[in-house]
């Protein structure tokens, strides 16, 4: 059982406080901007706690017992997946209501589909199918409502196959065919989920790869979020079977969707600009050209990729664990300000400023991650007692 040390419970809530008043100050003086803040923050951990549901339905369908030791450690992150659930349908519900200053969908915006008024858009109003508040708000409620479910449930199958007795494999079974109905829906909704969400911010402006390109993001800070909390963890004196190659595996994964979100970006960007089609070079002219995200665009780029390739290449870089943890801190810092720039230059435009208010709600978010999936680890038993391949898992050596 995890005892969370007071200290740390009292930073958590400290942040917590630093990011309700920095919610506060931003919607005081710009509520545009605030409901930005407020949407790229939310998007970043719900990507981490959504991927950990993936991770932990992923290690059923390949019927993988390497990770069975760690398998705590997903299914504590992805208990803040209602969190940042509950916080998107928020966003979702007052953009559709224009409640609060919420204009982030532009394409919500009165008359824009509609033929003769001041404010028609025949591009956008050319996706009116797709792109019309009702089903908007069904398919958001759908995503969330059938994810935070499918993590509940995998949750609970897995304590109870510690109090099922014998190696658990009647568990095991249930995790299976739950897990293997989120993997074809999640297959599904990761991508649409992108598109409404985000690409439909710039409504002139799509990618048919931009489902890969968010999911290859949710990858890197999922694997990298794990492994720091598995580390950390074990450093304390838990997960006492997580081993060098436990952790070397980790490493490669961390390492591998590094590179494979780089090729993901580097694809999307390289035949993008070099067809240099008006309609959909602007969604990087935006980034490129306007000084407020210039410096963020290639730094987020230089540090998500020289980074884990220069310190993670060789095979004792992944089993050095000083060295993953600040790896995995950067690129945590690195892929949170790339999620700023998936958001803010479609909606604020050049008015845009990555400052101490969006850091203050950032830190805020961190904080009440860290508070609740701290509470779940100490809630149960963080060592697994009955799985099929917990024994294999133990002794795991690559």
């Amino acid at each position: 059982m995890y005892k969370i040390d007071k200290n740390i419970n009292t930073v958590s809530i400290g942040m917590i406080l630093l990011g309700i008043i920095s919610c506060f100050i931003a919607f005081s003086y710009d509520s545009h901007a605030a409901w930005t803040n407020l949407l790229f923050n939310n998007y970043f951990f719900l990507g981490i706690s959504l991927f950990a549901v993936f991770f932990v339905a992923l290690q059923y369908v390949a019927e993988a017992g390497w990770s069975t030791v760690l398998k705590r450690v997903p299914e504590a992150i992805m208990t803040f997946l209602p969190y940042t659930s509950a916080i998107m349908l928020f966003i979702v519900i007052t953009a559709v209501l224009h409640f609060g200053g919420n204009h982030i969908y532009h394409w919500l915006e009165p008359g824009i589909m509609t033929e003769g008024s001041s404010n028609y858009d025949a591009i956008i109003a050319g996706k009116e199918a797709y792109l019309n508040a009702p089903f908007f708000l069904i398919r958001s409620f759908l995503y969330v409502i059938i994810w935070v479910y499918c993590a509940r449930r995998l949750r609970q199958i897995s304590l109870d196959g510690d109090l099922e007795g014998g190696i658990g494999e009647k568990s095991y079974w249930k995790g299976l065919r739950v897990s293997g109905w989120f993997i074809v829906f999640f297959a599904i909704t990761g991508s649409t989920a992108a598109w409404d969400w985000i690409m439909s911010i710039d409504t002139h402006w799509f990618s048919t790869l931009f489902g890969w390109y968010i999911f290859s993001e949710w990858a890197t800070i999922g694997f990298a979020t794990i492994l720091l909390f598995s580390l950390i963890l074990n450093k304390q004196g838990y997960l006492k079977h997580l081993n060098s190659s436990h952790i070397h595996d980790l490493g490669k994964f961390v390492f591998a969707f590094s590179i494979v979100w780089t090729y993901m970006w580097f694809s999307q960007f390289m035949l993008i600009w070099y067809a240099n089609i008006p309609e959909e070079v602007t969604y990087f002219m935006e980034r490129i050209e306007l000084d407020n995200y210039r410096f963020l665009f290639w730094f987020s780029l230089a540090i998500n990729f020289i980074v884990p390739t220069l310190l993670l290449m060789s095979r004792d870089a992944k089993r050095n664990r000083g060295r993953l943890i600040f790896v995995c801190i950067v690129i945590l810092i690195g892929h949170w300000i790339n999620s700023y720039l998936l958001f803010a230059p479609g909606t604020l435009h050049d008015h845009g400023h990555l400052g101490w208010l969006e850091v203050g709600m950032g830190i805020g978010f961190l904080g009440l991650f860290i508070n609740i999936v701290l509470r779940s680890l100490s809630k149960r038993d963080i060592e697994i007692k009955h799985h099929p391949f917990l024994d294999e898992s133990k002794h795991l050596h690559t």
